[in-house]
């Protein structure tokens, strides 16, 4: 066989691969939807194991919802600002880019788009057992929806809501309200924090914890028999003297408490708000 024949045959065999190995890769399928949204639906490497989702934002805000799929869904709508300025001649181009890009490796999810050029909101869909990492700045809230997994979640400048979660969360909303209601929880640790807004968080009856629990300007409240403990009050020192700063000795003020016998670290610290831990059907 000649090498021109060689090369041929060569060629014959190497299709066939390529096509298959193109028909077995993951599909991404972008549209952009008649609203003016750019969506992105993404398989997962594995479909049967859970999958983590990291989405960031500077500006906009972060909807997520569990549905019965296998698929992680992105949607991305851009803000249009309204401009100051006009002049009665001329006509205001709409541009409705958001830069939405969808990155996926071992069932990890990736999310990023133009927000810091101008505010995006993000919808996404992801099947029920997902982690999620979650954050975003300004102009948007975060609002997370019947997802069972490991939540980490920070907002800025606006509220968060965790509805019907399961799983475990850290969640911070520094400027805003933070909202959740669990209808299952893991044996792991959590965390919610906020600098300016109240903490309400709902757990089912039968929860075990141990509670620390600390409001500068706010009052803790809850319908739990929770067995406060009585502790010393801790100092905690911060020496800068050897670098030209100052010395610092703060007084611990969290309380500490179990409820039905313990369990987790849950933490609660605020500042100018309330903390409000409450019991699942417990009267209102």
């Amino acid at each position: 066989m000649n090498n021109q024949t060689q090369h041929f045959s060569s060629l014959f065999v190497a299709i066939p691969l390529l096509c298959a190995a193109l028909a077995a890769a993951p599909v991404h399928a972008q549209i952009q939807t008649q609203s003016g949204a750019d969506r992105l639906s993404v398989a997962l490497s594995d479909p049967s194991r859970p999958a983590l989702v990291k989405a960031s934002l500077v500006n906009g805000g972060i909807t997520v919802k569990a549905y019965d799929g296998k698929e992680v869904v992105v949607e991305a709508r851009a803000r249009n600002r309204e401009s100051g300025h006009s002049d009665s001649n001329m006509k205001r181009i709409i541009v409705s880019s958001t830069g939405l890009s969808v990155e996926e490796e071992s069932n990890e999810v990736r999310i990023s788009t133009d927000s810091f050029a101008r505010p995006i909101d993000l919808m996404i869909s992801v099947p029920v057992h997902t982690s999620l990492k979650l954050s975003t700045v300004n102009s948007g809230d975060l609002v997370v929806t019947g997802v069972d997994g490991e939540l980490d979640v920070n907002d800025v400048n606006g509220s968060v809501t965790l509805d019907n979660v399961s799983g475990c969360a850290v969640a911070h909303a520094l400027n805003g309200r933070l909202l959740a209601t669990f209808t299952r929880v893991n044996q792991k640790p959590m965390a919610f924090s906020s600098l300016n807004g109240d903490i309400d968080v709902t757990f089912p009856a039968d929860l075990k914890a141990n509670l620390s629990m600390k409001s500068d300007r706010g009052e803790i409240l809850t319908d739990f028999d929770v067995q406060i403990q009585a502790s010393v009050p801790q100092q905690t020192v911060e020496d800068g003297r050897g670098h030209g700063g100052r010395y610092l000795v703060r007084i611990d003020k969290a309380v500490h408490g179990t409820i039905n016998g313990g369990g987790p670290e849950y933490q609660f610290t605020n500042f100018n708000g309330g903390i409000y831990i409450r019991k699942a059907g417990a009267p209102r």
